[in-house]
């Protein structure tokens, strides 16, 4: 059993990882296919089609995805720089998409500028030698604004969680941390503002999502995550 899989149960097979398949995956095996004819072969799961028993099977990612307490290097200029670069070359690719007939997981969001991850931070990323060189769990994505993808990586790998939460940063450190992932993004104008303010929601709505969880899936822990996320993003409203 592969560690991870908070919604779903994940496995290894050989070379391949087996998660739970829901309507949504066709689609995200078909975005999966288009990333990968996009340039980005080596950094996303390539996917192999359903098992008999209906789950669904993609490729490993080599490389180390980091569990919390987080090692040191996921807090490394080059660690933040590269998890940019990553999330622009993907939104950039997912625009050519063919959406026709899409089912995603999640529920889009206006402006649709990108096929946004829904969930691109450090437990999703996969790491070599202290850079993020790939990204799993595509089951969250859907159309929305770069800036929601932005957010939630900013709000994981600045971080943007309150001092007592275990920040390792000084507020000046955070908000040229902010600064840093902009500019390796290439933000096309997008303000440091707008991603707090995009964060806050972002987290008000994870709030939500994982206190349905909590009661579908029967697990108590994720209603702990929600206040968790409301403390967060009370502290970045204010």
């Amino acid at each position: 059993m592969l560690t991870g899989g908070n919604m779903s149960v994940v496995s290894r097979l050989g070379e391949d990882v087996l998660r739970s398949a829901g309507p949504w995956t066709a689609t995200v095996h078909r975005y999966l296919t288009h990333l990968i004819d996009s340039g980005l072969a080596d950094a996303v799961p390539h996917p192999r089609g359903l098992t008999v028993d209906g789950r669904e099977r993609l490729s490993f990612l080599a490389g180390e995805v980091p569990q919390y307490p987080l090692p040191d290097y996921v807090w490394s200029d080059a660690a933040l720089d590269s998890a940019a670069v990553l999330l622009r070359r993907i939104h950039d690719s997912s625009v050519g998409f063919d959406q026709r007939d899409a089912v995603w997981g999640f529920p889009p969001r206006e402006p649709a500028e990108v096929i946004c991850h829904g969930d691109f931070a450090t437990y999703n990323l996969v790491f070599r030698e202290g850079v993020v060189t790939g990204v799993i769990d595509f089951d969250t994505c859907a159309p929305g604004p770069r800036v929601w993808d932005l957010a939630y990586l900013a709000y994981r790998m600045i971080p943007l969680s309150r001092p007592e939460a275990g920040e390792p940063f000084t507020a000046a450190e955070r908000a040229a941390r902010l600064e840093r992932l902009l500019a390796a993004y290439g933000s096309d104008g997008l303000t440091a503002a707008e991603v707090m303010a995009c964060a806050v929601e972002r987290l008000h709505a994870l709030a939500d999502f994982s206190e349905a969880k909590a009661v579908e899936l029967g697990k108590p822990e994720l209603a702990e995550h929600a206040s968790w996320y409301l403390l967060d993003a009370a502290a970045l409203g204010s």
